[in-house]
């Protein structure tokens, strides 16, 4: 298992009048989140990409307990629990500064040829990087 935890400040422009979150911006927290898991990993988006390998979401979930407000610093867990094949799935965490749960979620992505556009397996590099985690 792989994790990776990411710092983020509720801005102005992503509450809703009530000073909440909008529920909608968590999608885009998990976005953050394994962006940065995998760049931490050495592993970015770009250089997946630069492989000619894209990857679409194929499922999204949230669940949601607590509200997070504006200017709240959230810390987002994101985790890989299993070795990627030909989907990668990513587990997610959002709690406040007191450690609560606000929120979790996951994401499950697709490896696809970006000029075939069919599933293929995960790149052997990035199975390479994340075995010595699920031993």
């Amino acid at each position: 298992m792989f994790t990776f935890e990411t710092k983020i400040r509720v801005r102005y422009g992503e509450t809703d009048k009530m000073g909440y979150v909008y529920y909608g911006n968590y999608p885009l927290y998990y976005e953050v989140g394994r962006t940065e898991l995998m760049r931490n990993f050495g592993f970015s988006y770009k250089k997946i990409e630069d492989m000619g390998i894209i990857l679409p979401v194929k499922t999204l979930d949230v669940k949601y307990h607590k509200a997070a407000m504006y200017d709240d610093l959230l810390t987002l867990n994101t985790t890989i629990k299993e070795i990627p094949g030909i989907r990668i799935t990513f587990n997610y965490e959002v709690l406040n500064e007191k450690g609560e749960l606000l929120n979790e979620g996951t994401t499950m992505l697709i490896f696809v040829d970006e000029k075939t556009r069919r599933p293929r397996k995960a790149p052997d590099e990035l199975i390479q990087k994340l075995e010595p985690y699920f031993k």
